[in-house]
């Protein structure tokens, strides 16, 4: 079976973009793609994306899907690999949980960066480290 996830950012990476994010919802129906790259993502660049995109999935791999939708991850964007949690040290993040760490799932403080698959924050509470495992969802908290 084709791996939708790493064909996408394989191809994306050739041509100077990051994958943040895929979601594939109503049953395979609707593909959404979320892209970065250094300096920011206009809509030139998703206009670019999903016509390479679209070529991609129909010519060469033949992936049946109704709908493609590409975006920039936005200020607020979703952090997942280890390499998101490095660069964006010195931000302030929020981060949820799969599993309660002191009766607590929700945290948010500003992200220390990642070591030995640890997401270090400074927190209210002090400095945490939480495994990358164990986190659900985290995002940046831009600050304005």
């Amino acid at each position: 079976m084709l791996d939708l996830h790493t064909l996408l950012e394989g191809s994306l990476r050739q041509i100077g973009y990051e994958m943040v994010d895929l979601e594939i919802s109503g049953r395979g129906k609707l593909i959404r793609l979320f892209i970065d790259k250094p300096g920011g993502v206009n809509i030139d660049d998703c206009a670019l994306v999903s016509e390479q995109v679209s070529n991609l999935l129909a010519v060469e791999h033949d992936v049946d899907y109704d709908r493609l939708e590409v975006s920039s991850p936005g200020l607020d964007r979703v952090l997942k690999k280890p390499a998101d949690f490095a660069r964006f040290a010195g931000s302030k993040v929020t981060l949820k949980l799969r599993i309660p760490v002191e009766g607590r799932k929700n945290f948010s403080g500003r992200l220390l960066g990642f070591e030995q698959d640890m997401v270090r924050v400074e927190t209210e509470a002090g400095v945490q480290d939480f495994a990358l495992g164990n986190i659900d969802k985290a995002r940046l908290n831009p600050e304005f």
